[in-house]
Formats: structure tokens, C-alpha cells, sequence
């Protein structure tokens, strides 16, 4: 097993060691068991790196039966041997230094709550939505189920599959307004011979239109380790990929300016190809000034499409978590990302 990845381990030790446990002790117990949560691995990046640290035989085990969740921890923790193959079953990780076993029993709600601070198996409003996460919603939905036994995980997972329209058309337009906000200064700041000004604005424009490609494309996006090797494989790279390269590497202001209009071009054909609101040409010019920037027409036809009442009583442009916070100890936190709800719900308009 010197070679395996972090999913096919997780299903090996499933089947070898954790279901015949489950089946004797628990016999006909409804459960699922994936390999879910946190880890390079649920995605499917793991490598040689990977295994310094929260790497091994991990496994999510979920149950509809709460009451049946203490008694099957119990069960793993005395019963699990210590070694499976060449790899321990009990090793610490960085929330927990204890040698214990990294099983993880819980109910499906549960669980979600645990990783999104919302219940899908419950409705979700548009404030809900809007405060996850893409790397959240992939510790749910992303990794390998092995098995399924559950009422709920299939649902829960197929219901986070992407935002509801009007949610979609809600944070689409916002990756919009933030490139309008932001391109037409790099030409500015780079003519008043801030060069390296220029560059870092053109890297965060490039950034926000990448994320973009994700939220056109009906994915989630990973967080910012994983983000470029997922974007990898969207079907828009081939054609985005080499703008959003040169936007980023281009010497002269006006090649980065000119490849992140191409890259916009790109998006926006890719969101009429969607059916969803797109005028003629991505760029318009920055008054008089010899620059461009994003037409603000996009966004502002998104949102006239709008019809969820939630959703058009939000504040214009603010968008989802992710674009009005970058603190990682915000964005990887559930509880906090879930006390933010609030003030959502303040900006909703009456």
C-alpha cells in the first residue's frame, strides 16, 4: 500500500475492517461510509506530501439512528485493531493530538452542520447559501461514498450540487462588479509608475475571474491550495487558462488589461451559452480614460432576472461570504461563518 491514495485506503479499510466490525456487532444498522471532511485526499489531490500530517486510515461513518452514534464509537475505538496493513489505525491529527481512531461517527445532519453550520436535509434560504463555502460544500459532497444505507446523505449531497438559480445570478453578478471595481486601475496604477501595484491588481482581478469560471460551470470551488489544479479541469480552462496566464505574467499593463478582457470574453459567452442575462462585449472604455473595465450592464441584468423575493431584497453586489471575507479563520470556522448570517439578514432590504 506504499503507493495508495488517501480514498482507495479509506474504501479498503472500510470493507476490511470496518463493515464486518459494524455487521457483527450492529447487524443490519442503516449507515453510509465515505470518506468525507477535510484532506487533500477528499478531493482526490492527496500525493507523497500529503501523508506528514492528517493522512491514513480515515473514514466518515454516518447514521440515522443519533442514539446509535455513542455506542458505535464506543465499539470502533475497543475493538479496531491497531494496525491496518502497513498503516496505523490510531495516529494524531492536528485537532486532535490524542492516538485515537480517525473514524468519523455522526448523523448526516450532524455531520453537515458540522462542515456548513446549516442542515441541508432541511430547506435552506438564500442567506444560507450564501454563507457557505465552496471548500464546505466539497468536504460534503466531494469524496467517495462507499456504501449507503441512509434516508438522507444521497439527498443532502444532491441538493448541494449547485446555488439555486437565483442565487447563481446573485453571486455571478457580484464576481462581476468586483472586475468592474477593480480593473480599471491597473492601467491607472501602472501610468503613475506604480508597477508593482498594477501587477497585484491584475493577479486579483485574474482571481476573481476564475472563481467566476467555477460558479458558470455549476462547480464549487476549492480553497486556495487546490483552487488552480481544480479549475484545471473545467471545461472553460482550455479557452480561459492562457488569458488569466498572461494577465498575470504579461511585462506591459496593456497586455494584462487587454488578456483579462479576453478572459471576460470568454465568461461571458460561456453565461449566454447558459441562457442567463449577457449584453454584446464583456468591456466597456473607464470614462475618457484609456482603459477599460467590466460593463456593469452584466451584473445589472443578472440581477433584473432575479424573481426570489429573498433574493432581490438583498443588498446589490455584496454577494456570498466568500466575496466579502478573506479571513481563513472565518472561512474554514462553521459556527462563525454561521454567526454571520445575521448580519445578512440585516442588509436585507424590507
Amino acid at each position: 500500500m506504499n503507493d495508495v491514495r488517501g480514498a482507495e485506503l479509506a474504501g479498503a479499510f472500510y470493507a476490511d475492517l470496518v463493515r464486518p466490525l459494524l455487521d457483527a456487532r450492529f447487524p443490519g444498522l442503516p449507515h453510509a461510509a465515505a470518506r468525507l471532511g477535510s484532506g487533500s485526499d477528499v478531493l482526490g489531490f492527496d500525493d507523497a506530501t500529503s501523508r506528514d500530517h492528517d493522512w491514513g486510515c480515515r473514514l466518515t461513518l454516518l447514521l440515522d439512528d443519533a442514539d446509535a452514534v455513542p455506542d458505535v464509537r464506543a465499539v470502533l475505538e475497543r475493538e479496531l485493531p491497531g494496525r491496518y496493513g502497513e498503516h496505523p489505525v490510531r495516529f494524531p491529527v492536528t485537532w486532535d493530538p490524542a492516538a485515537t481512531h480517525n473514524v468519523e461517527v455522526a448523523t448526516v445532519a450532524g455531520f453537515c452542520r458540522s462542515r456548513l453550520g446549516v442542515d441541508p436535509t432541511r430547506d435552506l434560504s438564500a442567506v444560507d447559501w450564501l454563507c457557505l463555502t465552496g471548500q464546505s460544500v466539497l468536504e460534503v459532497t466531494a469524496g467517495p461514498v462507499f456504501a449507503d444505507g441512509t434516508a438522507t446523505l444521497s439527498g443532502a449531497r444532491a441538493t448541494l450540487d449547485r446555488y439555486p438559480p437565483d442565487v447563481e445570478r446573485y453571486v455571478v453578478a457580484s464576481w462581476w462588479r468586483r472586475a468592474s471595481q477593480w480593473m480599471p486601475v491597473i492601467g491607472r496604477t501602472a501610468t503613475r509608475g506604480d508597477e508593482t501595484g498594477s501587477r497585484v491588481l491584475a493577479a486579483r482581478v485574474a482571481e476573481d475571474l476564475l472563481r467566476l469560471a467555477f460558479v458558470l460551470s455549476g462547480r464549487w470551488t476549492p480553497y486556495a491550495k487546490w483552487r488552480g489544479t481544480a479549475f484545471r479541469g473545467l471545461p472553460v480552462a482550455g479557452d480561459l487558462a492562457p488569458a488569466l496566464d498572461a494577465a498575470v505574467t504579461a511585462p506591459a499593463w496593456q497586455d494584462r488589461e487587454a488578456a483579462l478582457a479576453d478572459a471576460a470574453e470568454t465568461l461571458l459567452g460561456l453565461q449566454r451559452r447558459r441562457g442567463l442575462h449577457a449584453p454584446p462585449a464583456a468591456t466597456v472604455a473607464f470614462w475618457d480614460r484609456p482603459y477599460r473595465t467590466v460593463d456593469d450592464a452584466i451584473a445589472e441584468g443578472l440581477l433584473a432576472d432575479v424573481r426570489d423575493p429573498e433574493v432581490a431584497a438583498l443588498p446589490r453586489h455584496v454577494g456570498s461570504i466568500e466575496q466579502w471575507v478573506d479571513g481563513v479563520d472565518v472561512l474554514m470556522d462553521p459556527a462563525r461563518r454561521a454567526a454571520l448570517r445575521g448580519a445578512c439578514r440585516a442588509w436585507l432590504r424590507p
